[in-house]
């Protein structure tokens, strides 16, 4: 899960259609990722006129796990290889795809030529209507 996906499910987007859908249990993610989007909270919430603290909370309580990145650390290089002059703030979370042999749940193109599957928001509520 990228972090412009997670700051949207936080003020109750789309995307938190997809994490409340049964059968999304989990969704993983990077500290990085899990940083950036604390970083732009406090904007978020000041846009949104909703206290920071609130933001917060919301995050906390999505069903979403960070992968330590000791455990896809050694697919950084590949990641780099692929996605860094793009965004370099994507290098870890296409390292955790890589590594989990998961897909990447981004709402930005950065990830098309990433070399692994990626989906957006309406690709993911499209494949839930159909089970």
């Amino acid at each position: 899960m990228d972090a412009n996906v997670l700051l949207s499910a936080l003020i109750g987007g789309k995307e938190a259609r997809v994490l409340s859908h049964p059968a999304i249990t989990e969704v993983l993610t990077t500290e990085p990722t899990l940083a950036e989007v604390q970083e732009y909270a406090g904007l978020l919430a000041k846009k949104r006129r909703l206290p920071e603290d609130l933001v917060l909370l919301a995050a906390a309580s999505l069903p979403i796990s960070v992968v330590p990145r000791e455990r896809y650390s050694a697919s950084l290089p590949e990641a780099r290889k692929r996605i860094a002059e793009r965004d370099p703030d994507d290098v870890e979370l296409l390292a955790l795809a890589i590594r989990m042999k998961l897909p990447v749940w981004s709402n930005d193109n950065d990830f098309e030529d990433a070399g692994v599957t990626w989906y957006t928001t309406a690709e993911l509520l499209r494949l839930l209507a159909g089970q």
